[in-house]
């Protein structure tokens, strides 16, 4: 392999850029926020200003991810696109490989991205205009290609990418080549992760701040790892964000602490409820999740009798017909994995709303806790007038039941479900999917989780996170805290085994046990997890 000279470092600290991927929550702002920005930044700064430096940031972003060979920028008729063709210019002036190919009519661009274009021109980078004709053929990638620069479409998208354009992206996700972002996957909304169709890339840079919709839904798949750009522009506007990003930053100081002098006592005791008639193995899955997290003591309650006398696998559970749990000696409970939908899995939930409100303990519901809710107006009617605030860890589906609604409605703007729900049902959500949203009652604004990959796309992962968040309850975390933390470790624990060769095809929920606990004692330690 060839070494080529690297694009220079931009010597302007506002070309610089930086991971998303850091140990604080980033913030995440909608279009019409970064518009503002946008606009309050181009009002106070000469023409042309943003866009060169949005060309020098991601010309190094792309220089360092693309060490050598051929580069190929798309360049949509938008600023997007000037982005791309400044970039391009910078490459090529530092010694790259590139070209340049602009989807439009270059005497139609905008100011800033028609002297993109000149620039480009005038400094030899070889480009082809195209424009747009659906009765042609799309051109071969060109030879010794090594990566595509997709800066066709940016955050402006309000409906789904059809016509050239949409050919546009298909030709791109079937070349097989590595793609790298602008600001945002074209074809991807902003604000909700909805991209039907949209780019696939390895890695995106963004400019300003981070969008929700690089998080969630489909923008895991087409987003990549994602990098920032702020420009040097006032990255904390008066408006507050419509998200964060969960990071330990936001928990980890709340994390239960361990004395030498501590007893199993100080660490809580955590009642696991569920386990009707072929679902056993439901609720063991979370205690043992739990018991790998730190509570102190794990009792499990099975409706499905004769319960179960030992867990072979973790004696250390303490196992019991449901109605012989030891109710009083519970710091939280979990309900709901495996727990069925009869009338005695009806009776239990209605008796433990009862108690946790009643003696203002902790409360996770869980799968079929959650349908129950959503079938019973009598019962859910308990639940809201009872002051309780559980946490509630509905999958899209179960959202849509609470809520009343499909789950396209819920998945085409997650967010916006996941506030509802808190908002319903008066409780801590985590809205479980591609960027898990966790969001609480009273307006604060959300969090979209980042860790996690497609091996928690089998059965029982749910329950593990489950037992996760309740056991940390047990030991005394506040309710929103410890639903981002046991997301994120969660999420990390499968990320983990991945990347030591561990799925993500075939990984099995009871795997992510021993990585979580590595992952939560080394937060515990102030390490990297």
């Amino acid at each position: 392999m060839t070494a080529v000279p690297p694009a220079p470092a931009p010597a302007d600290p506002a070309s610089a850029w930086m991971p998303l991927d850091t140990a604080e929550p980033a913030p995440l702002y909608d279009v019409a926020t970064i518009r503002r920005i946008e606009q309050a930044g181009l009002a106070a700064t000469p023409p042309f200003t943003l866009m060169s430096r949005a060309g020098a940031a991601a010309a190094d972003w792309v220089g360092q991810h693309v060490p050598d060979g051929r580069i190929l920028f798309l360049a949509g008729a938008g600023n997007n696109g000037g982005d791309a063709l400044v970039a391009a210019t910078r490459l090529h002036q530092a010694g790259r490989q590139v070209e340049a190919w602009l989807l439009g009519e270059a005497d139609r661009l905008p100011d800033d991205a028609a002297r993109a274009w000149r620039e480009a021109r005038a400094a030899g980078v070889p480009v082809l205009a195209m424009p747009r004709d659906p009765a042609a053929a799309l051109p071969p990638w060109p030879v010794g290609c090594a990566a595509v620069v997709d800066g066709l479409l940016g955050i402006g998208l309000n409906r789904p990418a059809d016509g050239e354009m949409a050919r546009w992206i298909a030709h791109l996700n079937a070349s097989h080549l590595p793609v790298l972002a602008l600001d945002i996957p074209s074809g991807l909304f902003a604000d909700t992760g909805t991209g039907q169709p949209a780019v696939h890339a390895i890695r995106t840079l963004t400019f300003l701040a981070a969008k929700p919709g690089l998080l969630t839904l489909d923008g895991r798949d087409c987003a990549g790892i994602v990098d920032i750009a702020p420009l040097g522009l006032d990255y904390a506007p008066a408006t507050p964000p419509v998200a964060l990003v969960n990071q330990p930053g936001a928990f980890a100081d709340a994390l239960p602490r361990r004395d030498h002098a501590a007893n199993k006592g100080r660490y809580g005791s955590l009642a696991v409820i569920g386990g009707n008639h072929g679902m056993t193995g439901a609720p063991l899955l979370g205690a043992r999740a739990a018991l790998h997290l730190g509570a102190g003591r794990v009792h499990v309650g099975f409706l499905a009798q004769p319960a179960p006398p030992v867990d072979p696998v973790h004696p250390e559970l303490m196992l019991h017909a449901v109605d012989q749990l030891p109710w009083d000696a519970m710091s939280a409970f979990v309900a709901g994995p495996g727990m069925g939908s009869d009338a005695a899995a009806r009776q239990q939930l209605a008796q433990l709303i009862d108690r946790c409100a009643r003696d203002t303990l902790p409360l996770v519901l869980d799968a079929d806790a959650l349908n129950l809710l959503a079938a019973d107006p009598a019962l859910a009617r308990q639940l809201t007038d009872s002051g309780l605030e559980p946490v509630i860890t509905p999958h899209p589906l179960e959202a849509a039941r609470l809520l009343g609604s499909g789950v396209a409605d819920v998945q085409r703007d997650r967010l916006a479900a996941a506030r509802a729900l808190a908002t319903r049902w008066h409780a801590t959500v985590v809205l479980k999917g591609s960027g898990t949203v966790i969001a609480t009652p009273g307006g604060a604004s959300p969090a979209i989780n980042p860790t996690g990959n497609a091996g928690l796309s089998t059965a029982g992962t749910g329950d593990v996170l489950a037992g996760m968040i309740g056991a940390l309850l047990a030991q005394g975390m506040a309710r929103e805290a410890a639903a981002r933390a046991a997301v994120w470790i969660h999420g990390r624990a499968a990320d983990r085994l991945v990347a030591s060769g561990t799925g993500p095809a075939g990984l099995a929920a009871s795997e992510l046990y021993l990585p979580a606990r590595d992952i939560l004692n080394a937060l515990l330690r102030g390490a990297a997890a």
